[in-house]
C-alpha cells in the first residue's frame, strides 16, 4: 500500500507563463495490456515465447511474478525476456497468495485463467485495488464450474476454487469491458468446446489478437455495434514470439503536453494503432490537433506507427458515448486538453471511469476545478470550460493512487500559469516506468519535473 500521508510533489515549470517549446523523438514504453497479455499466454503455451519490449512496470512485474508462482519458468535477459510454458492445464497450485499490486487488468484476466484450473488460489492487491468491483467477473466465470468466494461486496481478496471440468461459457458483457471478455475467453481455454462472449460495443481485442498468435481457434462476427467472440476450448497454444508496441495510453501524455506547450513538436516512435485503442487520437484531431501518422506498419498482429505531434490552438467537441471503449484510459488527459481549448467540450457516457483505481470521473473534476477550470458533470458526462487559454493553475491534484490522474496533473502543470501541485506520484512507474524522468527531459533547461 503506498503512503498518501507523504509530502506534497510539485509540478514545476519554468517561471514564465509556459514551458519551454518541447523539440524530441522518443520511445513510448511497452503497451501495458499486451504485455500482460504476452506473459499469460506464453505461460498457456507449450515451448518457449520470446518477448520484446515487454513493460517493466510494478503492475506487469506482478503478472510475471503470479505466472512464476503458477508454475511458468520466467527470466529476463536484458531487455528480452523468455517464457517457457506448461500448456493449457499445465498450471501449478501456487503455495501462496497472488498479490496483483494495483492491476485490475492483471487481477480480472487471471481470474478468468485460474477458475478454469482444478485447484485453489487466492488474488489480492493494494488498497486501491481491494476496494474496486470484481463481480464483473466472479459471476460469469463460476458458471464454468469454479467456486469463487470475495467479501460481501464484491471486491478482493477473490479465493478461487476452480473447476475440474470446466464447462464452457456464453455470455452477454453488460457493459464494455475488455477486462471481462478477456476473463471469460481465458477461462474457456480449459473448458472443452465453443466459449462465446458477446459485447454490445466493441472493445480492445488484444486477447483476440494475441490468441490467433499462439495458435488458438477464435472467430469475431460483427453484429451491429457490437461483436459476438467465439473460441474454440483446449486448443494446443504454441510459443510464439511478441513485440510489444508503445502504449498508446503512456503515449498520451507526452502527445497532449507537446499539443499545450507553444512552439512545441515531438516524435513519438513505434506507437500501437489499434483501431479499438485509438479513440483519443481521433478525438484530438476532431479538436484541430496537428497528429500525423508515419511509418505504419504490423508487428505481432498489432497495428504500429510513429506519430508526430505539433503544438495546436485546440477547439472544443463533443465526444460520443460510443467512442468510451477506445479511450477509457485517456479521459483525464483530455479533460486537461480541453481546459485549453476555446469552449465547452462535453464528454458523453463515462459511468465506467467511476470504477476504475479511483472515481476517475469524480478527481478529473476535482483535478480541474482545483487548479481554476470550471467543469460540470451532468449524469454520467463531464463538461469542460475552457477559453483558449492556459489555465490559472496553482491548486493541488490529489489523486487517490491513481497513476493516470498522477500524470494527467503533472501534464496540466506544464500549460497553466502557476506551478500545479500533486499529492503523490510514487506509484506512477506502475504504469509507465521513468516517466518524470522523460518528461522533463522534453523541456531543456526547465526545472525538474517533480520536486518537493
Amino acid at each position: 500500500m503506498h503512503d498518501t500521508t507523504s509530502r506534497p510533489m510539485r509540478s514545476a515549470r519554468p517561471t514564465a507563463p509556459l514551458a519551454t517549446a518541447i523539440d524530441s523523438s522518443l520511445a513510448i514504453p511497452g503497451d501495458k495490456s499486451i504485455s500482460h497479455r504476452a506473459l499469460m499466454f506464453g505461460a498457456l503455451a507449450v515451448g518457449e515465447t520470446t518477448i520484446t519490449g515487454l513493460l517493466q512496470g510494478e503492475d506487469v512485474l506482478r503478472t510475471a511474478a503470479a505466472m512464476r508462482a503458477l508454475g511458468a519458468d520466467i527470466r529476463q535477459d536484458g531487455v528480452v525476456w523468455k517464457v517457457a510454458g506448461r500448456g493449457i492445464g499445465g498450471l501449478i497450485e501456487p503455495q501462496d497468495v497472488l498479490d496483483m499490486g494495483n492491476s485490475g487488468t492483471a487481477a480480472r484476466l487471471l481470474s478468468g485463467i485460474l477458475a478454469s484450473h482444478p485447484f485453489f488460489s487466492v488474488i489480492t492487491g493494494d488498497a486501491s485495488l481491494r476496494s474496486r468491483p470484481m463481480r464483473r467477473v466472479s459471476l460469469p466465470l463460476a458458471a464454468c464450474g469454479a467456486r469463487i468466494t470475495t467479501r460481501a461486496n464484491g471486491s478482493l481478496p477473490m479465493a478461487i476454487e476452480g473447476a475440474r471440468e470446466a464447462l464452457p461459457l456464453d455470455y452477454d458483457v453488460p457493459v464494455p469491458s475488455a477486462q471481462v471478455k478477456s476473463a471469460v475467453l481465458l477461462c474457456g481455454l480449459n473448458a472443452a468446446g465453443i466459449t462465446r462472449v458477446f459485447e454490445r460495443e466493441a472493445t480492445r481485442d488484444h486477447s483476440e489478437n494475441m490468441l490467433r498468435h499462439f495458435g488458438a481457434e477464435v472467430t469475431v462476427n460483427e453484429i451491429g455495434h457490437g461483436r459476438e467472440i467465439l473460441l474454440r476450448g483446449q486448443p494446443e497454444l504454441r510459443a510464439a514470439d511478441v513485440i510489444v508496441p508503445g502504449d498508446p495510453s503512456s503515449a498520451a501524455f507526452p502527445m497532449v503536453a507537446a499539443l499545450l506547450v507553444p512552439g512545441s513538436r515531438v516524435l513519438l516512435r513505434g506507437v500501437g494503432l489499434n483501431p479499438l485503442r485509438t479513440g483519443l487520437f481521433t478525438t484530438l484531431r476532431e479538436m484541430g490537433a496537428a497528429l500525423t501518422i508515419l511509418n505504419g506498419r504490423t508487428e505481432g498482429g498489432e497495428l504500429v506507427g510513429d506519430i508526430l505531434v505539433q503544438s495546436t490552438a485546440l477547439r472544443a467537441v463533443d465526444v460520443p458515448p460510443e467512442r468510451a471503449p477506445s479511450m477509457i484510459d485517456e479521459y483525464p488527459v483530455l479533460a486537461v486538453a480541453a481546459a485549453s481549448a476555446r469552449g465547452i467540450t462535453r464528454m458523453r457516457g463515462l459511468k465506467e471511469l467511476r470504477a476504475k483505481e479511483s472515481d476517475r470521473l469524480a478527481a478529473t473534476a476535482a483535478m480541474l476545478t482545483a487548479n481554476g477550470v470550471k467543469v460540470e458533470i451532468e449524469g454520467d458526462d463531464l463538461l469542460v470550460y475552457g477559453n483558449g487559454n492556459p489555465p490559472p493553475g496553482g491548486g493541488l491534484v490529489v489523486t487517490h493512487m491513481d497513476h493516470r490522474l498522477a500524470m494527467s496533473g503533472l501534464v496540466l502543470g506544464l500549460s497553466t500559469l502557476d506551478p500545479v501541485t500533486i499529492d503523490d506520484v510514487t506509484f506512477v512507474d506502475t504504469s509507465f516506468p521513468g516517466f518524470t524522468g522523460l518528461m522533463n527531459g522534453l523541456i531543456p533547461g526547465a526545472e525538474a519535473l517533480v520536486a518537493a
